[in-house]
């Protein structure tokens, strides 16, 4: 039976439910409906209500703006988690952007025939990465790194796959488990199971670990590997030379060298974070932030490799609709405009000091990870995923959205981010209070947030 609505011109508004515990929210009660008919209740793990506070989190937002998120009663929070999953560096709802958009809507965004914008578009970013000659187009960063090992493999004639980070979700990238179901574990998601990725995919892809030149090395040697496909960096710098030894290592045997910069492109530098140390791959991979929200990825690579995407067939529908490659044009205008790569740096490297200044206040023993701009903290506290769950409930008691990760965007002002650790500090109190003996479980209303990749109930 549908979930009646409050005000039938408000779609979205719907009647609060009865739960175990009570009253819960109308984001709550929709959450519980989607994972009756959603099989994991939604399209991306990172968004499932169990990854933040399982039984409170609202789930569902009704309009976004800045850094402001409204949830499905029309109750407004301060979003200081991960903006979109890092997608809007300008913020929500940019002007430009958005008004950029309505534009091509109303012109028309599919026709028989192609939108030049991705044209332009390829222009911008092999214009911003002279060592790049050729572009291809997605939607998604799973698409964009799927691209990329097709490109890669029919341009070496070549199968095998060396990968460090994490690059999606389809059966070539997954196929690192079917030799061991933990390969994977310490790229981002432990626990993916390779449950319905073909057996005869064994052995061609092999994970290394980040700045474990000599790894990698002997991997290589070992195993004849094709590609070498990495983050440049996710959760620590690359050590001195690190990048540059994989370079001279590709180019001697040959080897595609892929950056993924879905995630770490536009953070530090206008472009890739490649751009930083100075090393330039053979292709790179570019998403989230690039459209500020609306789906847009691209491939982009050198012409002799790029080029054998013709011996191949990667074709898609919508991978020609106008709206992305549109967003993404405006928003490296804007991007220039503002150097937003250095404000949100700086506004990270703030963010990481007033951490690691509540810590050392409170007697608490924390690491800092990530880019400045994608920063994150983790308590060396056996508690610590109860820590971050009671930090994330007591947040959103005071009208924020925020656990222990921080994706800064423009709109993350002064202001806000005062506000942010006003709250924050009084929870560090509290989490001191419990590593003086204070029971912690005896603080949060439901269950722990979960970790990793598990099934829901």
């Amino acid at each position: 039976m549908p979930l009646k609505t409050k005000n039938p011109k408000d779609p979205v508004s719907i009647n609060k439910m009865k739960g175990k515990a009570g009253d819960i929210g109308s984001g709550q009660a929709l959450w519980k409906k989607a994972k009756t008919i959603i099989p994991g209740g939604n399209m991306l793990l990172s968004k499932r209500a169990e990854m933040f506070l399982p039984d409170q989190w609202p789930a569902y937002f009704s309009r976004a703006k800045g850094c402001h998120v409204w949830d499905l009663d029309g109750k407004k929070y301060v979003d200081m988690s991960i903006m979109g999953i890092g997608t809007n560096i300008l913020g929500y709802g940019h002007p430009a952007v958005d008004k950029a958009v309505r534009q091509v809507v109303r012109k028309g965004n599919m026709s028989t025939l192609n939108c030049p914008e991705e044209v332009y578009l390829a222009e911008k970013l092999i214009e911003l990465h002279p060592w790049a000659e050729m572009v291809r187009f997605a939607r998604t960063g799973g698409e964009a790194n799927a691209i990329a090992i097709r490109i890669a493999r029919a341009a070496t004639g070549k199968e095998k796959v060396a990968v460090c980070g994490y690059h999606g979700w389809h059966d070539w990238y997954l196929s690192a488990n079917l030799a061991d179901d933990h390969n994977l574990d310490g790229h981002l998601l432990p626990g993916l199971e390779p449950k319905g990725v073909p057996r005869n995919l064994k052995g061609t892809v092999f994970p290394f670990r980040y700045n474990q030149y000599e790894e990698l090395e002997s991997l290589v040697k070992r195993e004849g590997i094709g590609m070498v496909k990495m983050e440049v960096e996710r959760n620590e710098p690359p050590q001195p030379g690190y990048l540059q030894k994989i370079r001279k290592l590709c180019s001697n045997r040959n080897i595609v060298l892929i950056f993924d910069e879905c995630t770490s492109g536009f953070r530090e530098t206008f472009g890739g974070l490649h751009k930083k140390y100075g090393v330039e791959p053979d292709m790179a991979m570019f998403g989230k932030a690039l459209g500020n929200g609306y789906a847009i990825t691209a491939v982009i690579g050198r012409r002799n490799i790029m080029e054998a995407a013709q011996k191949t067939f990667i074709s898609s529908t919508f991978w020609t609709e106008r709206i992305g490659p549109t967003a993404a044009l405006k928003t490296l205008e804007v991007m220039k405009k503002e150097r937003s790569w250095e404000r949100i740096t700086s506004t990270g490297r703030e963010i990481t000091r007033r951490w690691q200044d509540l810590a050392k206040q409170h007697g608490l023993r924390m690491e800092i990870t990530g880019l400045p701009a994608l920063t994150s903290f983790s308590f060396t506290s056996s508690q610590h995923q109860t820590y971050k769950t009671l930090i994330t409930q007591k947040m959103l008691e005071s009208g924020l959205l925020a656990a222990t990760s921080v994706y800064v965007s423009l709109a993350h002002t002064q202001t806000v981010i005062d506000r942010y650790f006003g709250v924050l500090g009084r929870v560090f109190a509290q989490i001191r209070r419990c590593e003086n003996g204070l029971d912690p479980r005896a603080l949060i209303q439901g269950t722990l947030a979960q970790t990793g990749f598990k099934r829901l109930n």
